[in-house]
């Protein structure tokens, strides 16, 4: 539970075990080998025994990719590590790419000779990346294998053992919705695609699916496992059944067949023998499963996960959980701030001292479960890397005169955290109030937007990246991503970024959090979580209008903000937003800590 401040980057070890792999890849008449960051279920998160990526290359980032020639070598990572992939990676071996200006698949075009043969685990990889790589290496004259066993596994001598954390009951008070209606209306979503059965890959939609969680990832609150569901409504869970306590399996019967993780294939093959039309993910399913169905006789049919757009739209009493987890949330945050102001001018606290403050406070609520994800805490510098790692080891102490970015998130019963706040410390200069100011007014814009139904997040990405467009600036990160109920803190299928095209829906949650960064100098981020409104008259309109509810309940910096540059439209938003605040979170604190909060949400003129 919590996040662990140690150094997990071992790169300073990287040059031997590249070694050891390169000797293994000759032993098995291999030119390279594709290494992801993901484990067999494509999570953000993975479990110890599935952290290749980083125990070969050193790389700590939550995505990324690496292909290992037996001469060369390149790592791929979007715009959030293209920093830290320089600071923890040997370039000598591997050269840092952006995935995104020359995706891996490009590469490997590129940089195949004719005759070469590279190597996959087709359980790490999706049947839509390995349908990308091959016809890649077959344009370069070489040939990608799928691989019996993995060749990392085989060197890595000290690997971890797999996850035992028992499940537990997601219970209908929280999930508004037993397993037995969700699975009736997957069946009628199989019926309407006209596929006999659906194979669940993501551990996040067979924990919706059968309201259950577990603790086998850190921060996200699943456990490792797959499911097969049919059209009649029958399901198969493949799951280590010793994880199940006696309540979980009574929760279960009736509604399941629980089976061993190995017997999947198994049962892929008895769909193949049935001639069964089967729907996959391309986008998630690896490619072991595509292959069994394909080579066993199966119908594919390429749908999106039926789980996922249900899962987003989260139901009334999801929405109220979710309201009171930020409320909660909001109170530790703001006692937090509150203990901040005081603590950090004095000196003595440094990035890692404080998230564990910040922790304390989150546990002090007696109803936090865990964190959603690492809390990126960076000041000065470090806060300019968008998603950097703190550590003992690179931990800076907090002073007078720097911008301290906190991004953090908590996992409750009753959902899921994510918010960000960016304060100074001692006096900001011109240029700091500028910067945050333009974030602001992004993060106001998109939070005040009206829109029709059918729109999706790249049509509202610009309004949060205008004010910095205007003056020569961007971000190098989407503006929002989906949060889950209890669930991943990072949730398909909607985002707001510059290219999704999933149309936003009543029910989403959703982040909001445009950011700035100034490489060497400082970081700024604003989130806020926001839930998609039922459709809306508006008066005088002639269209139904979608909005947005914040949710996040907590004081935005009003030092680093420049009140020249903010409209009189944003101005009341901003002042609106503080006294709400103080009116719902105020009710919990007293004292010195209430007197802060009256000043944090003081109006501005």
């Amino acid at each position: 539970m919590f996040q662990s401040f140690d150094d997990i980057s071992e790169g300073h070890l990287s040059p031997e075990r590249v070694t050891r792999l390169r000797n293994e890849l000759k032993r098995r008449n291999l030119d390279g080998f594709i290494i992801p960051r993901q484990d067999e279920f494509q999570g953000e998160y993975v479990a110890p025994y599935a952290e290749r990526l980083r125990w070969l290359t050193g790389f700590a980032g939550s995505w990324g990719l690496a292909i290992l020639m037996l001469d060369r070598g390149a790592i791929f990572v979007d715009g959030r590590y293209t920093i830290q992939v320089r600071k923890q990676v040997d370039t000598s071996i591997f050269t840092p790419r952006h995935l995104v200006e020359e995706p891996p698949a490009e590469w490997l075009e590129k940089e195949l000779k004719p005759g070469e043969v590279v190597g996959y685990d087709p359980w790490l990889m999706t049947a839509d990346q390995i349908a990308r790589f091959d016809k890649a290496a077959a344009k370069a004259g070489a040939k990608l294998v799928a691989l019996d066993s993995n060749p990392l596994d085989a060197i890595w001598t000290d690997q971890p053992t797999r996850p035992m954390k028992p499940v537990s009951v997601q219970p209908t008070q929280f999930s508004g919705k037993s397993s037995k209606d969700k699975l009736s209306d997957v069946s009628k979503s199989l019926e309407k695609a006209g596929a006999d059965a659906v194979v669940l890959t993501q551990p996040d939609s067979v924990a919706w699916a059968f309201n259950i969680r577990g603790g086998d990832v850190a921060y996200t609150p699943v456990v490792l496992s797959y499911a097969i569901l049919h059209r009649h409504g029958e399901a198969e869970l493949f799951i280590d059944q010793t994880k199940l306590p006696e309540d979980v399996v009574a929760h279960l019967k009736g509604t399941v067949r629980l089976k061993a993780p190995q017997e999947i294939e198994a049962s892929l093959s008895a769909l193949g023998r049935k001639k069964a039309r089967v729907a996959i993910d391309p986008d998630w399913v690896p490619e072991r499963i595509r292959a069994v169905l394909a080579t066993s006789g199966a119908e594919i049919i390429h749908a999106p996960d039926p789980t996922r757009l249900p899962k987003a739209r989260k139901n009334a009493i999801e929405q109220e959980g979710a309201r009171a987890a930020q409320k909660r949330d909001g109170v530790a945050m703001s006692r937090f701030l509150c203990w901040l102001d005081q603590a950090a001018p004095s000196g003595g606290e440094d990035e890692v001292t404080v998230a564990r403050k910040l922790a304390e406070f989150r546990a002090a609520g007696g109803m936090l479960k865990d964190l959603s994800f690492d809390s990126i805490s960076g000041v000065g510098p470090n806060a300019a890397i968008p998603h950097y790692r703190v550590s003992k080891a690179s931990a800076l102490p907090l002073k007078p005169g720097q911008i301290y970015l906190i991004d953090s998130g908590a996992q409750y019963q009753d959902g899921t955290t994510d918010i960000t706040r960016t304060v100074i410390i001692g006096e900001p200069t011109h240029e700091m109030k500028d910067r945050f100011t333009r974030v602001l007014k992004g993060m106001i814009a998109l939070s005040r937007i009206r829109f029709p139904k059918g729109t999706c997040g790249s049509q509202l990405d610009v309004l949060a990246r205008q004010p910095q467009w205007m003056a020569g600036l961007d971000f190098d990160h989407g503006t929002g991503h989906g949060v889950g109920s209890y669930l991943s803190v990072h949730e398909g299928p909607a985002r707001i970024n510059k290219s999704d095209r999933t149309p936003l829906e009543a029910g989403m949650i959703l982040s909001n959090e445009p950011g700035y960064y100034k490489e060497g100098q400082y970081g700024i981020r604003i989130e806020n979580l926001i839930l998609v409104r039922e459709p809306e008259t508006i008066s005088g309109g002639e269209r139904l209008m979608m909005q947005f509810e914040t949710l996040t309940l907590c004081p935005i910096d009003r030092r680093l903000i420049e009140p020249s540059l903010l409209l009189p439209e944003e101005l009341a938003w901003l002042n609106a937003y503080h006294a709400r605040v103080l009116r719902e979170i105020g009710a919990f604190l007293e004292g010195g800590e209430l007197a802060w909060l009256n000043q944090a949400c003081a109006p501005l003129n």
